[in-house]
């Protein structure tokens, strides 16, 4: 988590304009809710004086038109013309798709087995339209048919062939066109007949074959319904969008879709095909100046991802944790000559408690046996809202969503080491690297698919009153533990979901911006005090209480914001308050962002 200090005025030479009040608020709505991690120096500034920070918007690209020439201009777009609000809009999609869907999972047991179909029918239909879709770049990868159908970019779970039907003509921008007309194709592999080499493809049309069985053509092929929209599309030189579907076993559907960006139809015809029906040809050559198709190499890479340790002039360390997790954790640098990740450093797989700092007795626990089974019955699953936060699925323990504070089963509890409301005390369970960045130091990254929702690490370091803290404008590992001051948005801090009890707190009526405890890992840690920023971050903070019930000393554990790939670098937002951070000659400080995300607020203070 090493950063690299910038005077006023540098950084990012590409900063954007200042936005608008009604922006900022709208952009900060949407913003994934953060706990903010506000730094003891922080407090030197007024409230008055600290600003809110919000995501930049950026330009946005319109519809592609078709012009009185019956030409269709289409232009590649890349992650700098989508508009940062409707990047935003489409990762919250998809974070409210999974909270339904975790939902049905757990509900899965007594009713339906598709419960990635119902969180889809839960969720309203979004409109098709032409050419890139607002939000998604290419490259982007979906973890399930329903999820590109929630956000717009195909609407059919079940077909291949996704299109605007003859309702649409009654649109007046859409008067110009014939129906139906196709918007996308997804390729994967249901069809003996594509041929494809990323650039070019041959795909077959829709219908005929033996979907749930062979997959093989056991009828032909007529023309109406999709594959009329991709003539239609072609004679109107309208583009697609193309998906690339490829099997992963990770995933819950067990395959992950990329979108390679728009593709032309330049011809169809008809043949008899390998099983000697006629099947429907269409060739797609994709349009240049879009960022690089490259869903076969992401794949290609991660079915050969080694979790040995790399390549010894690769190689600092074997295992950073010396043996202390059940995964080794090895450090890595491929950048510089740089050998200091473990310089003045101890590795801990537990906190460390400060001789002054006296730890509240053991709380009392639940009468459930072996494992926590009925909400009704668990004083556990009651004080968080009379339900269980976690749901089991294909061995993966997943969080429903980020809540004010989780109430796990603890050493007073009936149930044993196996409950599910034991989650975050498994410890480590994914393989992790920490590596070398080119802008940030040292970072950790994953080599295995992290499922939405799974803890990843706890933040490890010793505990500490905040007001003990020394060289404080030197440290940049001190996590101050607010849950309390988040539970009563102190501070313009976030509230999240409020369905949880609120243990009684002797000083309810003097809650200070400074929480009274903190987790300096300086000296002391885990692999969680090398994770870095990012204004977009795939990791969340999360509280969680199980020995005790003491808010203000509540555990700090790292969460998957969202489905996370392997080699992804692991981010969480810092919180910081742009201009909150004052050196010791009492100047403002300012720091540039190098997170590099689409949102960045270009500071990280």
């Amino acid at each position: 988590m090493d950063v690299v200090e910038s005077s006023k005025g540098t950084g990012s030479s590409e900063m954007e304009p200042q936005m608008s009040q009604n922006a900022t608020e709208k952009n900060s709505a949407e913003r994934v809710m953060v706990q903010r991690r506000v730094r003891p120096r922080l407090m030197s500034i007024p409230r008055s004086k600290k600003p809110y920070y919000g995501s930049p918007s950026k330009r946005s690209i319109g519809l592609p038109k078709k012009t009185d020439s019956g030409s269709h201009p289409i232009n590649a777009t890349d992650t700098s013309d989508v508009e940062t609000s409707d990047h935003i809009m489409v990762k919250k999609t998809i974070k409210i798709f999974n909270k339904h869907r975790l939902h049905f999972v757990q509900e899965a047991k007594c009713s339906s087995k598709r419960p990635d179909l119902k969180a889809m029918n839960k969720m309203s239909k979004n409109k098709q339209r032409l050419g890139h879709l607002p939000g998604v770049s290419v490259g982007q990868q979906f973890f399930s048919r329903a999820e590109m159908v929630v956000v717009g970019l195909h609407g059919r779970w079940m077909s291949g062939i996704d299109y605007m039907g003859k309702s649409y003509k009654k649109q007046g921008e859409y008067n110009n066109y014939t129906f139906p007309l196709a918007v996308a194709v997804v390729l994967s592999g249901n069809y003996e007949d594509n041929e494809d080499d990323m650039e070019e493809v041959v795909y077959s049309g829709e219908g005929g074959n033996d979907i749930l069985g062979t997959k093989q053509q056991i009828r032909d092929q007529v023309m109406e319904r999709g594959n009329l929209a991709l003539k239609n599309s072609m004679e109107q030189l309208v583009p697609v969008r193309v998906i690339r579907g490829h099997k992963f076993r990770d995933t819950y559907p067990r395959k992950v879709y990329t979108y390679d960006g728009l593709y032309m139809i330049n011809e169809y015809w008809e043949e008899k095909g390998i099983s000697g029906f006629i099947v429907f040809k269409y060739k797609l050559d994709r349009f240049g100046g879009q960022p690089k198709a490259s869903s076969k190499v992401l794949f290609s890479k991660k079915k050969s991802s080694s979790r040995a340790p790399s390549a010894k002039d690769e190689l600092v360390c074997k295992d950073i944790a010396k043996g202390q997790e059940k995964l080794r954790i090895p450090v890595i640098n491929e950048v510089d000559n740089h050998r200091g990740a473990l310089e003045g450093f101890t590795y801990s797989n537990s906190l460390k408690v400060a001789d002054n700092v006296i730890l509240p007795p053991n709380a009392a626990g639940c009468n459930c046996k072996g494992k926590c089974t009925n909400p009704m019955s668990c004083s556990c699953a009651e004080r968080n809202g009379s339900s269980f936060p976690y749901v089991l699925e294909k061995g993966n323990r997943l969080l429903f969503e980020p809540k004010d504070v989780v109430y796990e089963c603890g050493p007073n509890c009936g149930c044993g080491p196996n409950c599910l409301n034991r989650t975050s005390q498994q410890g480590i369970k994914y393989h992790l690297e920490v590596f070398r960045t080119k802008e940030k130091g040292w970072g950790v990254r994953t080599l295995d698919f992290i499922p939405s929702g799974s803890p990843v690490c706890e933040y490890i370091g010793e505990l500490k009153r905040t007001k003990d803290i020394n060289n404080v404008f030197d440290n940049d590992y001190i996590f101050e533990i607010d849950c309390w001051q988040t539970m009563h948005g102190i501070g313009g801090r976030e509230r999240r979901q409020k369905d949880v009890q609120i243990p009684v707190h002797n000083n309810v009526d003097n809650i200070d911006d400074m929480p009274e405890y903190c987790i300096d890992a300086r000296k002391t840690g885990s692999v969680s005090r090398f994770v870095n920023h990012s204004c977009e971050p795939n990791l969340f903070v999360q509280c969680v209480l199980s020995s005790h019930h003491d808010l203000e000393l509540a555990q700090v554990v790292l969460f998957a914001a969202e489905n996370i790939t392997p080699s992804q670098e692991l981010t969480y937002d810092y919180g910081y308050i742009l201009d909150g951070v004052v050196g010791p000659d009492g100047n403002i400080k300012e720091l540039a962002c190098r997170c590099g995300a689409a949102s960045c607020r270009k500071r990280l203070y």
